[in-house]
């Protein structure tokens, strides 16, 4: 017998069934905004006055966003993260971020004071 409806674990992958963590599919498919710019901006709210780089916008599947965040990160020097916001370098590196997603052919803008 299938189950019909359960709050037991919370989403489902659509094609799968699993849980996020558990999707065998990986097709879960993150979309940017809608206009394809890619803003950067300096964010040091709740970091105890630590600046984070944040890169929102980005699109594709978990495992594209996890490639471009490891080699973002890897060319920035600095250790970040892929958040549900986008990625997250740690530092004031907004400058290095724009050139090289630039020179990946993507549009970005910097956003921000």
């Amino acid at each position: 017998m299938a189950t019909v409806y359960s709050t037991d674990k919370g989403r489902h992958c659509p094609d799968c069934g699993q849980v996020p963590a558990d999707c065998r599919c990986k097709l879960v498919k993150r979309t940017g905004s809608s206009d394809g710019i890619l803003r950067i901006r300096r964010e040091t709210k709740g970091r105890k006055g630590k600046g984070v780089t944040v890169i929102e916008g980005l699109s594709g599947t978990d495992a594209e966003l996890k490639a471009l965040a490891k080699q973002l990160r890897q060319h920035c020097g600095s250790g970040g993260s892929l958040t549900e916001k986008g990625v997250e370098i740690q530092g004031d590196h907004r400058e290095k971020a724009k050139a090289w997603l630039e020179k990946k052919g993507h549009s970005v803008k910097l956003s921000g004071g």
